[in-house]
């Protein structure tokens, strides 16, 4: 199967060998040929547009492989959101996703169980932040703080002070 691997270290000091060396190992014991290799070296998880990223996403759509192998799931996102949505287009694309060291593989049935964890996970996650969200303007204004983006004062007042 024609895999891409993704690699993703957080420092230039971090050496990405390790998730490499590893990736390449489990690729030869699982069977998978390994045709591209995507790096990622002192950028965040968090950040959606790491051009190597954005690489490895077209490089999927046009499907130039069927597996993606991944040493950590927050070695490829750190947000739930952004793996979610990764996620439902490999589904959709028929790319199989494995994260080596959580043991995750959407071809099984415990990795697509795992899959729709994620999901649920993801959506809570979202509901309890806005709820929080809610919560603290609620106890904001009763506290007379004011909520939003500060009053513009009238046009006649900024024009007198010029």
């Amino acid at each position: 199967m024609r895999t891409a691997l993704y690699l993703r270290v957080s420092t230039p000091q971090q050496k990405s060998d390790l998730q490499a060396d590893g990736l390449r190992r489990y690729a030869v014991r699982a069977g998978l040929e390994v045709v591209a290799e995507y790096r990622v070296i002192a950028v965040s998880g968090r950040k959606e547009g790491r051009p190597q990223l954005q690489a490895l996403m077209q490089a999927a759509r046009h499907h130039e492989f069927a597996c993606i192998l991944v040493w950590k799931f927050d070695c490829f996102a750190r947000s739930v959101s952004h793996l979610l949505r990764a996620l439902e287009e490999f589904n959709y694309l028929g790319i199989r996703f494995i994260s080596v060291q959580d043991q995750v593989d959407t071809a099984s049935p415990i990795g697509k169980a795992m899959f729709t964890i994620i999901g649920t996970m993801a959506e809570l996650e979202s509901s309890l932040i806005s709820e929080r969200v809610k919560a603290g303007m609620a106890t904001a204004r009763a506290r007379g703080k004011r909520l939003g983006r500060p009053a513009t004062p009238p046009t006649s007042w900024r024009a007198s002070k010029n």
